[in-house]
């Protein structure tokens, strides 16, 4: 939990997108996802030992013993927490909320998803606190679709006025090869396939007959008697010839 708020703080203008800890026998492996991988590493990959030397000195590990990779986001329109970043940003800014979550939502839909839902509540216009809701596409928010298909992070915007709070979640597509979205299939996604080639009711009658007559035939017929063994024929060999004459 302290690196989820040490990374997001650092990492905010980078396109912070996730973390993921991989624990091997001999050593401990941070994956940091952003859509800017280059600012992440720094000039000569100073950043990236900086980050290392204050995760190590924290948590206690010894030198050598954790490593902190920067793979980038293959696609920033399927990331909660990237859109969730870039909304932050556009509202620091001074961006209408409306033209800032509306372009959001856009921006995902064109990347190929399902469905997107921004929630934005705190003092918007005024000094009262109201939410509002931004959505397109199609959703599901229970059961086991729920938290395997849509992707959800929520930024809080230190705003003048006072806090804002937001909430991205992107209903990710299927995909068999798991790199754009989840492979298992939805539940109420029915395939229809096509009908198989229908045989003519006659023919296959006919077919049948056919087959037993020929049962019928190979039962009647009497069984081969065995031929007699072939001896093997030996060669005439001329004894004049073997004696040399």
């Amino acid at each position: 939990s302290e690196l989820n708020e040490l990374l997001p703080r650092e990492l905010a203008e980078d396109g912070y997108a996730g973390v993921e800890v991989r624990t091997t026998p001999h050593r401990t492996e941070i994956i940091i996802r952003a859509t800017r991988t280059q600012n992440v590493l720094g000039e000569n990959g100073r950043r990236i030992r900086e980050l290392t030397s204050v995760v190590q000195k924290r948590f206690g590990f010894a030198d050598g013993a954790v490593e902190l990779y920067a793979e980038r986001v293959q696609n920033r329109g399927l990331c909660a927490q990237a859109q969730a970043e870039s909304l932050k940003f556009k509202l620091l800014g001074g961006l209408a909320v409306r033209r800032a979550c509306y372009g959001v939502v856009r921006f995902v839909m064109e990347a190929s998803a399902k469905g997107c839902e921004v929630i934005v509540t705190g003092k918007l216009r005024g000094q009262r606190a109201k939410g509002m809701k931004f959505g397109d596409g199609y959703m599901i928010k229970t059961g086991h679709a729920g938290q395997v298909y849509t992707d959800t992070a929520v930024r809080h915007v230190l705003m003048r006025q006072g806090v804002i709070g937001i909430k991205v979640s992107i209903f990710l597509p299927h995909d068999p090869s798991g790199k754009m979205g989840p492979k298992i299939p939805l539940d109420d996604v029915v395939k229809i396939h096509e009908p198989k080639p229908e045989v003519d009711p006659e023919a296959l009658l006919a077919a049948q007959e056919q087959a037993r007559a020929a049962a019928a035939m190979a039962a009647a017929a009497p069984p081969m008697e065995p031929m007699p063994p072939v001896e093997p024929q030996v060669p005439m060999v001329d004894p004049n010839a073997s004696a040399g004459f």
